[in-house]
Order: structure tokens, then C-alpha cells, then sequence
């Protein structure tokens, strides 16, 4: 679930900073001027430079000149579908997204202070000569679209197993069962957790944070639940009764369900894995380095490892087209990832990790600086496999 960045221990350099910058051979991307729109948004405009583009690769140069975080968003013509996305861009700070966009209608949208539908307008992308695809073997590009596909169809029928367990757990009152399959179940949706914001009715009813509600929103999904199986944090808390658990384990179910269904039917685009493999990164600087996605429950290095998880499947499954383009990108990137696992193998406990209560503060700023220093590359990953 999208949520402001927390600065709290977490070390100087902000995160994210330079994803601004390109890497060694991704100019290609941006040397045609009807390719790159620039995006000012303010607390109050959304304004870009062009409302339409040829299709294909296009880069979106978003500066936020107003006082607010700020996101924003290319989305299909129904407003709903994320095509592509960048997030957390704080005051006077610039973001990049690249993405391949075939002929249509669409909505880009800025969203101030990260909450509401945002500030929208109509996009038209027209059908062009050029349509840049990655610069590699057919072979290697059919390989990675099918192994991403695939993994995350299984992760989607994971999900739904392990979640038809815990709900039923949840139901019969066998709270321990409940609490100790929670983070096990909750790993296959942070995998694939960029698949399933892209569904932007789905991820406010199964993963919003009490936190982040807006006026009026109801709280359902997975926290709602979390905070009745930790209620030991919250003030003059009322655990629910057995009709109300009832209700809300039967809409996570539901819910559940039909993103396994739409799942199903998913493929994918080499720049859409990319950036997938971005944005999961961004869910760990976003939440789970600072401690408040699961914050009841404390079981946020379990979602820290399955955003890594599923960013570093991205990422693998295209390296053989990046190797063609630019070995030395490849090796840092894969270096990076290493060093970053390291770290996280060593707050492991038993087949799950401590809780994050049990983190010093150097941990935590020894954690941070790792997801900074492979989300510099990694910032940079859309702009290799299309160049």
C-alpha cells in the first residue's frame, strides 16, 4: 500500500535522489523532444508539456514544484488500470518513469499529498512508425516475459491458498495459527505487490493501512485484521466480535479471489517487469525500512524480504537482454542485491526473521543505505532494457 516516506533512521542520503539520472547508453530513449514530457506538479496543477506522444518509449521528466510529496501516474483510459507509476517525490525533487506505451487513450494523473484520486487529464499516445522494443534476441525477451508471467500467476494462486487458511483460522478464533501464518501468507502479495496496486479498486480494500484512510474510506483487508490479532499497541481498542471477523475475513477472501482471477489473465511488457522490479524496491524504502506497514504486528522484514524477492526475480529474468546492453550495469546491480540480502540473512529466526521491534538503530540505517545503494542502479533499469 503506497504511503509517505518516513525519514526517521534512516541515514542522510535521501532515498531515491538520483533516480533522476540515466544510465551509459539510455539516451536513445530521450533524444527524440516528442518522447519526453516534463510534468510540473504543484499542490494545486498537474501540468505537462505535451497531452499527446507518438507511441512507444516514453519519458515522463516529474518535478515537484509544490510544498507536498507527490506521485504521479500514467493510467489506462478507465482512470483504474497503472501503466506506469513513480512515487515519493518530495518538495523540489525530480523522478523519471520510462515506459512503453502502445497507441490509445489514457489519463495521467499527479497526486499531491499521495491521497485522493488526484489531480487528472486526459493523455493520447497515436499510433507511430516507431515502436522501440529491447535490442536483444527474440529468444532472451520471450524467456523473461514467460518466467515473470509465470511466477507471478503462482505467487497470485499462493496467495489465495494461504489466505483461504488464515481466514478460516481467523473465523474459528485460533489466534496463534492465525498470527504465525499472517507474514507467511502476506509474502506471496508483497511479491507481486506492484501487480496488485495496478488494480487501484482492489488495493485500498485488502491493504490499507489505518493510517492512510481518507474521509470516509472504510477499513477492510489484511490490516484491518492484523490489528485485531495484535491489539496489544492500540488504544481503548474493542477486539471485533465473531460476526464482524466474520465479515471482514469473508471480504479479504472475496477480494483475494478476484485478483487471482484478473491475474490470470495478465501478460507483460519487458518495461513493465522493470519497472515492477523498481517500484517493489520503493514499497521496501516506503514502508518496510521505516517500520509501518506492519505496524501491530511487527512483521515487516517478511514483507522487506518478498519485495526484495520478487524485485530481484524482475531483474533476473531480464538480465540476459541487460548483459547484451551493458555488463557492468548487470554486475552492480546483481553485487548490490547480494550485499542487501546479507543483511537481511542476518536478522533471520528460525524460517522468518525478529520482529522489527528488535532492530537497533544502526541496523536500520545499516539496512537503509543498502536499499539506497541498489536503488540508485536499479532507478535506471527501464532506461537499459529499452535503450
Amino acid at each position: 500500500m503506497r504511503k509517505p516516506l518516513l525519514v526517521a533512521l534512516i541515514a542522510a542520503t535521501p532515498l531515491f535522489a538520483a533516480c533522476t539520472e540515466n544510465a551509459d547508453g539510455s539516451d536513445a530513449n530521450t533524444s527524440d523532444d516528442s518522447r519526453t514530457i516534463a510534468v510540473s506538479s504543484t499542490d494545486d496543477k498537474c501540468e505537462l508539456s505535451a497531452t499527446e506522444a507518438p507511441s512507444g518509449t516514453l519519458t515522463f521528466e516529474v518535478t515537484n514544484d509544490g510544498s507536498k510529496v507527490t506521485e504521479f501516474y500514467l493510467l489506462g483510459e478507465d482512470g483504474q488500470r497503472i501503466v506506469g507509476e513513480v512515487e515519493n517525490i518530495g518538495p523540489q525533487l525530480s523522478r523519471q518513469l520510462v515506459v512503453s506505451v502502445p497507441a490509445g487513450s489514457y489519463v495521467t494523473a499527479c497526486k499531491p499529498a499521495m491521497k485522493g484520486d488526484g489531480i487528472r487529464a486526459d493523455f493520447t499516445v497515436k499510433a507511430s512508425d516507431e515502436e522501440p522494443t529491447p535490442a536483444a534476441d527474440d529468444g532472451a525477451v520471450d524467456q523473461a516475459l514467460e518466467s515473470y508471467e509465470d511466477y507471478v500467476h503462482e505467487q497470485a494462486e499462493e496467495l489465495a491458498d494461504k489466505t483461504e487458511t488464515f481466514v478460516a483460522l481467523y473465523k474459528a478464533g485460533k489466534d496463534a495459527a492465525a498470527r504465525a501464518l499472517y507474514p507467511q501468507a502476506r509474502t506471496h502479495w508483497e511479491r507481486i505487490e506492484t501487480v496488485a496496486e495496478s488494480f487501484g479498486d482492489l488495493d485500498p480494500k485488502m491493504d490499507a493501512r489505518e493510517a492512510d484512510l481518507e474521509p470516509g474510506q472504510k477499513w477492510t483487508g489484511w490490516h484491518r485484521i492484523e490489528k485485531d490479532l495484535w491489539p496489544q499497541d492500540a488504544t481503548d481498542y474493542t477486539p471485533l466480535t465473531t460476526k464482524q471477523r466474520a465479515f471482514f475475513a469473508d471480504d479479504l477472501m472475496s477480494n483475494t479471489e478476484v485478483l487471482e482471477r484478473r491475474i490470470e489473465g495478465l501478460t507483460f511488457t519487458v518495461d513493465q517487469i522493470a519497472n515492477g522490479s523498481r517500484g517493489l524496491l520503493e514499497e521496501v524504502a516506503n514502508g518496510k525500512i521505516t517500520g509501518e506497514e506492519e505496524i501491530w504486528s511487527h512483521t515487516d522484514l517478511w514483507d522487506f524480504q518478498a519485495n526484495v524477492d520478487g524485485a530481484r526475480v524482475g531483474f533476473e529474468g531480464l538480465e540476459p537482454i541487460i548483459e547484451q546492453k551493458n555488463p557492468q550495469f548487470a554486475r552492480t546491480v546483481s553485487e548490490r542485491f547480494a550485499a542487501l540480502q546479507e543483511l537481511l540473512d542476518a536478522q533471520r529466526d528460525g524460517d522468518g526473521f525478529v520482529s522489527y521491534e528488535q532492530l537497533s538503530p544502526d541496523e536500520v540505517k545499516q539496512l537503509a543505505n543498502a536499499v539506497n545503494a541498489l536503488a540508485e542502479p536499479l532507478s535506471q533499469l527501464t532506461a537499459v532494457v529499452l535503450s
